[in-house]
């Protein structure tokens, strides 16, 4: 790190104060995603026809629910605008409720359940279509906790993972909760590394076919860092994309996408409010909660994001939630 001075990681990625140009990539002047080593950004395409071009269209939902619920977020979190084949609902630190239940009561019937892993307060939902278990097959779950004593208070770390064949597309979503605090960047690294080689191992199954397409969502606990807190949320209000140019991606998601970071940092807030934490501690506010994705054969399969964004109306979580849309197409029939 000789040519840099690291900030680590408005949530999952690192911030680099450059004293020497670097090669990672960014987006050129017209928007276009430039490739480099590390996690990738990608534009968002906010035309999505809904399975009339694409084979098919994933809402993608992770939250820290902080142990709170109410019937109205969940209905707030699924949304009205059904427009998706595959509805997959990440969530953190879930309180002792039947959360399955709930979600599939707001869904009204729209979406059926078609698997669900829980790890004590880390759960992963996948829903779909009515008769889409028509279309279903190969469901497998995995789990893969990473230490420590955090599920006694409901603060479970580690993922959770679902693996489904849906319409002849293999696809793999995990749910993770990393460790916190600032200084853990390295832990939080090594966490990564550990789960994305323990879940649905290849040692075990070696004849395993990959993946088409693999979506991470959930808490990874990225922090900003190497700016001052209140500097930092004065950008936040008045200069977003200034603060946001500054962060550079790290090599530890490599070969992941995500789309460009428009909201505000997801992390933390006043419980009840749309303001940025106040307590005695005055935490930073971080871009905590993400969503990455990564396709396994780019000539194969072709994946676009339609949205990415918080959901700045859910208050009863120091976390805002954050949704994407990403629809799949195939380059042939599968």
């Amino acid at each position: 790190m000789g040519n840099f001075i690291s900030i680590h990681a408005a949530k999952g990625r690192r911030f680099m104060i450059r004293r020497k140009p670097i090669q990672l990539g960014s987006l050129d002047s017209h928007g276009a995603t430039m490739s480099h080593e590390g996690l990738k950004t990608v534009r968002v395409d906010n035309r999505c026809d809904f399975s009339s071009y694409s084979d098919l269209c994933i809402c993608v939902v992770t939250w820290n629910m902080n142990g709170q619920v109410t019937y109205e977020d969940l209905a707030e979190l699924v949304g009205n605008n059904r427009k998706f084949d595959l509805l997959v609902v990440g969530l953190q630190e879930v309180p002792r409720k039947n959360i399955s239940r709930l979600l599939q009561a707001a869904l009204l019937d729209s979406h059926i359940l078609l698997g669900k892993s829980i790890m004590q307060s880390i759960h992963l939902y996948v829903f779909g279509l009515k008769d889409s278990d028509l279309f279903t097959k190969e469901v497998k779950i995995d789990k893969s906790p990473v230490g420590g004593f955090g599920g006694l208070i409901r603060r479970k770390k580690g993922a959770v993972a679902i693996r489904l064949n849906y319409k002849g597309i293999t696809m793999v979503f995990i749910s993770c909760h990393l460790s916190a605090h600032a200084q853990n960047v390295e832990k939080r690294n090594s966490e990564f590394r550990n789960v994305s080689e323990s879940l649905f191992s290849q040692k075990l199954n070696p004849y395993a076919r990959p993946a088409q397409i693999t979506v991470w969502l959930g808490d990874l606990n990225y922090r900003i860092q190497g700016i001052g807190n209140y500097p930092a949320r004065d950008l936040i209000h008045n200069d977003l994309h200034r603060l946001l140019q500054e962060a550079e991606r790290g090599q530890i998601f490599k070969g992941y996408s995500e789309g460009t970071l428009t909201f505000k940092p997801t992390y933390k807030y006043n419980i009840g409010s749309s303001n940025y934490d106040t307590s005695y501690k005055v935490r930073m506010p971080s871009w905590t909660d993400r969503i990455l994705f990564k396709t396994q054969d780019t000539e194969e399969i072709h994946a676009t994001l339609h949205s990415y964004e918080a959901m700045d109306d859910i208050h009863s979580s120091d976390h805002k939630p954050v949704k994407a849309h990403i629809c799949l197409k195939l380059s042939k029939p599968s």
